[in-house]
């Protein structure tokens, strides 16, 4: 098998794994009707690191499927600064779905993901410690059915600190 025939598979199954939010509601309907737990966590998950990295994995051990929501550019930019993200959303995307531990990625649009979490109905939503169990996605969790997991920061890590790193090895 050729370099280029090895990339084209491999982009055939990252794309397999991203579902548009127009169909999220239908495929969501499609998985359950196996008997699987299916856990979301969400974020912009910008300059992915070793903190998200565990944050995806630690996710990913409370069911049977994971999904992961991330923010557009635009919705980025509305709650953190007009310079983020600094990676586009189509290459965090096929960073997020590259992951063996993540099942299936989407996308949103508003500053938080309320209105995706209405469609999918998730049995566990995965969130970090720093919003804690009554965060904005709570409500909406649990009058679906749904309980929040609250998971610990890793300590030492953040993409804010990143840039800063990279910043000052610029100067």
């Amino acid at each position: 098998m050729s370099l280029s025939q090895e990339s084209s598979l491999f982009s055939q199954v990252i794309r397999g794994k991203i579902i548009p939010p127009d169909k999220l509601e239908e495929f969501v309907m499609e998985l359950r009707k196996q008997p699987k737990t299916i856990v979301t966590l969400n974020g912009s998950f910008d300059l992915l690191h070793a903190g998200h990295l565990e944050m995806i994995y630690q996710a990913s051990l409370q069911g049977d499927i994971l999904i992961v929501g991330l923010n557009t550019d635009r919705s980025i930019q509305q709650y953190k600064s007009l310079k983020r993200p600094i990676i586009p959303l189509e290459q965090r995307m096929m960073m997020m779905a590259a992951l063996f531990m993540v099942d299936y990625v989407t996308w949103f649009d508003e500053v938080d993901p309320r209105q995706m979490l209405k469609k999918i109905r998730p049995d566990v939503h995965a969130n970090g410690s720093e919003y804690g169990v009554d965060c904005v996605e709570s409500k909406v969790v649990k009058e679906c059915g749904g309980r929040v997991h609250i998971i610990p920061l890793v300590p030492g890590f953040s993409t804010s600190q990143i840039i800063e790193k990279i910043t000052h090895l610029c100067d």
